[in-house]
Formats: structure tokens, sequence, C-alpha cells
């Protein structure tokens, strides 16, 4: 799926022109890298506002056209209203399809219904991550990574590096060492559950 933000460079600079752009609906927002100038944009809140709760939108390669001229960039940030649902400014990086990049991918888990851990010992899921920070070129980077939790018991966990990830695609994390592999998720066992019945049979050999 491709998605097109349209935007127009914007000239009139600083605070007060921003809060006007905002009075039109419209929002500044900016777009840098791969060896070119920074652009300050124009963008038309209608362009934002249906991508906002799109979790493809900030893992995906976007097709930014400024003043009708198409360029590829990915979002790095969105700075939001604090008590408004609008998007107070948002900062586009240009992509450069030889050069590996950096970008957070949302993670998709599987098998939640049918994990022993949960429908059968009533333990509880606990999502230590929902995104994992990758490294690869902007061809493969993925909408989202799938962790498939359907055999997992309660007490148990998946790491960092049990997690299958697609071809060319690195995580951060493991770039800094093994201690690094943190948990992704867990299924806690239920309160009272093992460690009350560990303790029933303490008393009972007392």
């Amino acid at each position: 799926m491709t998605i097109t933000i349209n935007a127009e460079t914007r000239t009139d600079l600083g605070k007060g022109a921003s809060r006007r752009l905002r009075h039109e609906a419209k929002m500044p927002g900016i777009v840098y890298g791969a060896g070119a100038d920074p652009v300050n944009l124009t963008i038309d809140l209608r362009e934002i506002r249906p991508q906002v709760d799109n979790e493809v939108f900030y893992s995906s390669i976007i097709d930014l056209k400024v003043d009708g001229k198409g360029e590829k960039v990915i979002v790095r940030d969105m700075q939001h209203h604090p008590f408004k649902v609008d998007v107070m400014h948002i900062d586009f990086q240009r992509v450069d399809p030889k050069h590996k990049m950096h970008i957070n991918v949302p993670l998709h888990f599987i098998g939640e219904d049918v994990a022993p851990g949960v429908k059968l010992q009533g333990g509880i899921f606990s999502h230590v991550l929902t995104e994992l920070e990758v490294e690869c070129l902007p061809k493969d980077i993925p909408e989202f990574i799938e962790v498939d939790v359907s055999a997992l018991n309660s007490g148990e966990s998946i790491h960092l590096t049990e997690i299958k990830l697609p071809k060319g695609v690195e995580l951060m994390a493991m770039k800094q060492g093994e201690d690094h592999d943190t948990a992704v998720v867990a299924i806690h066992p239920p309160k009272g559950g093992a460690a009350a019945d560990e303790d029933e049979e303490a008393a009972a050999e007392e």
C-alpha cells in the first residue's frame, strides 16, 4: 500500500506563521536528509488526520509530493497538540535507496487466543515491547513483525533472539551485544497461582 501526502513549500516561518496556518486547518512540517537541503512545508490537516492512527504510516516509505514533485520519505517525528487530536508539526526524512536506515516497526502478536499459558493455565499476557528498532535498506522495511505466542506457557517469555526477522532486517538492540537480548512478551502466572501453591506445599512439609 502506497501512502501519498501532498505538501507545499513554506516560506512564511515563525510561531506567528504557524498559528496562522492552524487557523486555516493547515500545519507546518519539514523534510530533510539524503544530502539535500531541508525544506519547510505547509500541509493540509486533511492529509494527515486519516493517518494518525494508521500504524503503517510510521513504518512505511511514503510518497511525499512537494509542490507536485514527489520524493520518498519516512516519518521521523510528529508533535501532537497537548489536548486536541490534531498534529502540530511533522518531520519527514528523505530515503536513500542505497543506504540502510533505522526505523521502528510495530509488533503483531499472533496465537494469543490459543496460548496454553492463558487458555489452560490462567496466565496473563505482558507485552514488554510493542515495536522494535531495526536497521535495513528502505526496500526491506517490513510493515510489521510477527511474534507467534501460540505455544507459550505460563511463566515463559519470548526474547529478541527468538523472533524470526524478514530477510535483510537486523535488530539494533542485538547489534549492541547479547546482553541486550531482552524479553519481548511474557505470560505471568495468575495471582495466587504457582507462587501460592509453592507456599502451601512448604507449609504442609513443615
